[in-house]
This record gives structure tokens, C-alpha cells and sequence, in this order.
């Protein structure tokens, strides 16, 4: 498959990454001959030094056979008229990243195609989303909705009795620790799947021998009424719930934040250094939204305005180092619910390891849902994970696709799946060895290392 990438940035350079382990075709164009000469060494793609609206560029770059062309340039206006050049130039699919809400709109959909453009991705948006979910609750690291938040993924931390942090309640009441699938089913019923865990910086795919330990991330895939009962088996109940939040930094993601956050939580407050900015955040948060300025770090700041009345830490500062502490400190001071923005993906394991909740990287996010339109089978979501190399898609089933001959259990699905859950009329239900799948369902799969790409021929 021919890629074309406009903008060497920080998603550009994500996705060629990504995509030149996948064995596609990538052509990177930038203005920019410093961002690529190291990336033309480093990955096997083809580095254009042009202007991405440059239709002598795009014609050097071969869009006319282009199965897909991404414009993801930190200019707006540039990636909508080089996604539309390129479609008439030949492109099969465009995709664009913008950073205006209101060219989301469903309303708004018809207007692009009509200029060539497939799709639109607004990373901070996307960011948001995520960062929503994964606030409602202080005992879930992240949670996914599907079937609109009737049948859920999860991931919860298994702490053990040697608490990491000092306000951290040694776990006695995990119900969960120590026992196998196998036995957990046997003992619990059968109303959540355990899909992967995380342990030791890998993901696994557990079997029903497979033991939960202490510090296990274990992702859960329930129905939306089985919550309580997950909540109460991995010793979780004694967590407050989630009504306040403190953002730490004003950017264009804390803002589209700040609007997610204030339809679940009843205060939310961003901390900005910047006096100018906090002046502009005025006019663009919700007016339930508190600004404040001074610095993230500023703990008697933090102490009279946030740790006294926020359940909920979010750091979102450009300054990858100083989310992850601004977190480390909340955790240490009894806040349950931490939420950092970690662009560098170098300081993943790291993060894991200091425990500091939920990360949110926006390059993974704009690339699980560009990543996508690659895959043969119909898939309406995806997200890559920030924990080993994992990804969770939700396939449409096709009429007459593989999946629909046998039963999971007969299917020879690839190593590293484990399909979770479904849903079939509108009703959401958890997926068992003995189920067939139908034209219509849509299956929640979670797959570990490249499984997804050889999973992708059962659904098409």
C-alpha cells in the first residue's frame, strides 16, 4: 500500500515510524530539510524535501497512485488544501488534521468530502475524549466505551500489600490476586472477561491457567451493570469518586478538556503560568471553568486552590518531565486519579513504573485513528495503547466474512487476540468460545504486537 505523509512533525514522524515496520510504502514530504535528513537514514521511506501544496510535490511524490495521503502539518489551512489537491491529483483516501472544532461537526461532513477530503482528525479533541473517560472513576486507570458506554474496556490496577505510595491502602481485599482465570471464572461467574494484562513493560494475551499478580494492570471488558462487581473484586471500593478536577496547564488540549470534564465533574480549575494566556483561557473554556495562574509545581499554590478539593490531577503541560512529576506528587499526597499528557514515548516504561495513572499521548491517538483506514475489515474504532504493543479494534462483521463460518472457539485466530465483547441489535454482550458471530455485530478484539494486521482477513 502507497502512503503519502505531508508534515514531518511530531504525528508525521509517528506515523512513518509506525508504517515503515508495517512494511508500507511511505513517502514523507516536508519543507523542512533538517526534520527529514535524520528520519531518511533511520527508516525505510522516501524523504521529499518540498512544500506539501506544491502540485509538482505531490505529482514527484506519486499521489496519483496514493492509497492514502495524510496531511498532518502544524498548519491548519495548509493541510486542507493539500489533502484536496492531492485527491484530485489521484489520491484514493485523504485524511487532514485541523484544529477547529467546529469542522467536526457531523453537519460539516458532506462539505469536505465535496473538496476531496475523507476524513478530518483533530488530535486534541480525540485527546480529550480519552481523557474524559478515564476521569469518571479513581479506581480505573482508562476506560472505552462502545455501544454508546453499554459495553466497556477497562484497565485496573492490581496494588499488593506493599503500598508504592504513602497514602495508598495496602490492598488486602483484592479478591482477585493470586488466582487464575480459570478459577475466577469458576468462582465469580462469568460477567466480565480479563482481555490482556500488563506485567513487566509487555502486554500478554492471558489463557484461563494465566494467575493475576500484584501490580498487574488487568483490562476488564464488562457490560456498563457489572462495574461495581469489578470494583469490589480487585479491593477498589474504598476509592472516592471523581466530582472535582485540577488541570495543570492551558493549551489547546486543556481547553477541549476543560469542556469534556465539566459534563461529568463539578468543578474543574486550570492552573496556567503565562498571565496572557490565563486572559485568552477566559474566553475559550466553559464558564464553569476556574483560571488560575501560577506554576504546576507551585505546591502552596497547589495545596490552597487543587489538593484540598480535587479528587482528579490532570497535567497537560508541554513539559512531558513535569506532567510525570506533577503526578508522582498528587499520588503522594492521596489523590487517587492522575492523568498526565506523555508525548515522548521513551518515558512510557517509566511512567508505568512510577505509577502515575493514566497516560495520554495525542501522536498514538491521531495515529490509531488514521491506522484504521490501512486495515481491510470494517473497523469504526481503534486505539493503539500505550502499554507493551497493544491495540483494541471494533470490527463491523462483513456478511460472508471468515468470522462468520465457525465458532470463536473453532476460528484460528493468530496469537494475541482475545476477542472481549460485542454488540448485536443494539444489545451489548460479552463473547464466549461457543459464540457465532452475524453480519452486523461488532466485535471488540484486543490484540497484542502485530496480531490485529493478521487478524484483519477474518473480517473482511
Amino acid at each position: 500500500m502507497k502512503i503519502i505523509i505531508a508534515g514531518a512533525g511530531a504525528v508525521g514522524t509517528h506515523l512513518a515510524r509506525l508504517l515503515s515496520k508495517d512494511s508500507q510504502d511511505v513517502v514523507l514530504i516536508d519543507d523542512n530539510p533538517t526534520r527529514l535528513y535524520h528520519l531518511n537514514k533511520e527508516l525505510d521511506i522516501i524523504t521529499l524535501v518540498k512544500k506539501p501544496t506544491s502540485i509538482k510535490g505531490l505529482k514527484d511524490a506519486g499521489v496519483n497512485k496514493a492509497d492514502l495521503f495524510i496531511a498532518v502539518t502544524p498548519d491548519e489551512s495548509e493541510n486542507l488544501a493539500c489533502a484536496s489537491l492531492a485527491k484530485q491529483l489521484g489520491a484514493k483516501k485523504t485524511v487532514a488534521r485541523v484544529d477547529n472544532y467546529e469542522y467536526m461537526m457531523p453537519e460539516n461532513e458532506k462539505l469536505f468530502r465535496s473538496m476531496g477530503i475523507e476524513s478530518l482528525i483533530y488530535p486534541e479533541l480525540l485527546a480529550a475524549e480519552d481523557i474524559e473517560a478515564s476521569a469518571r472513576y479513581s479506581w480505573i486507570r482508562q476506560m472505552w466505551e462502545f455501544n454508546n458506554g453499554e459495553l466497556l474496556l477497562l484497565s485496573v490496577k492490581m496494588h499488593d500489600e506493599s503500598p508504592f505510595y504513602e497514602h495508598e491502602v495496602a490492598n488486602k481485599n483484592n479478591l482477585l490476586v493470586g488466582h487464575s482465570l480459570k478459577e475466577i471464572g469458576m468462582r465469580y461467574g462469568h460477567n466480565f472477561h480479563v482481555v490482556a494484562i500488563r506485567r513487566d513493560e509487555e502486554a500478554i494475551c492471558p489463557r484461563g491457567d494465566e494467575k493475576i499478580l500484584p501490580r498487574d494492570l488487568v483490562f476488564f471488558m464488562t457490560t456498563k451493570e457489572n462495574l461495581a462487581e469489578i470494583r469490589h473484586l480487585s479491593g477498589k471500593d474504598n476509592y472516592p469518586s471523581v466530582k472535582n478536577s485540577l488541570i495543570i496547564g492551558g493549551g489547546k488540549l486543556s481547553v477541549r478538556a476543560s469542556w469534556m470534564l465539566n459534563r461529568i465533574h463539578d468543578s474543574v480549575k486550570i492552573i496556567e503560568p503565562d498571565s496572557k494566556r490565563t486572559d485568552e483561557l477566559q474566553a475559550l473554556v466553559s464558564p464553569k471553568t476556574m483560571i488560575l495562574q501560577g506554576e504546576g509545581y507551585d505546591m502552596d499554590l497547589l495545596n490552597d486552590e487543587g489538593y484540598g478539593s480535587s479528587e482528579a490531577l490532570i497535567a497537560l503541560t508541554d513539559n512531558d518531565q513535569q506532567n510525570i512529576l506533577a503526578c508522582v506528587a498528587a499520588r503522594r499526597r492521596g489523590i487517587r486519579k492522575t492523568i498526565a499528557q506523555v508525548e515522548n514515548i521513551d518515558y512510557f516504561d517509566m511512567a508505568n513504573d512510577l505509577d502515575i495513572g493514566t497516560i495520554i499521548n495525542k501522536k498514538m491517538i491521531a495515529a490509531s485513528h488514521i491506522y484504521r483506514m490501512l486495515l481491510k475489515g470494517d473497523v469504526d474504532n481503534m486505539k493503539m495503547l500505550t502499554i507493551g504493543k497493544a491495540d483494541v479494534a471494533e470490527f463491523v462483521v462483513k456478511a460472508g466474512s471468515k468470522v462468520t463460518k465457525k465458532t470463536i472457539m473453532e476460528l484460528d485466530f493468530p496469537d494475541g487476540v482475545n476477542i472481549g465483547g460485542m454488540s448485536r441489535d443494539g444489545k451489548s454482550m460479552l463473547v464466549g468460545g461457543r459464540t457465532q458471530l452475524q453480519e452486523g455485530d461488532k466485535v471488540v478484539v484486543f490484540c497484542v504486537g502485530k496480531a490485529i494486521r493478521k487478524l484483519d482477513k477474518f473480517f473482511k
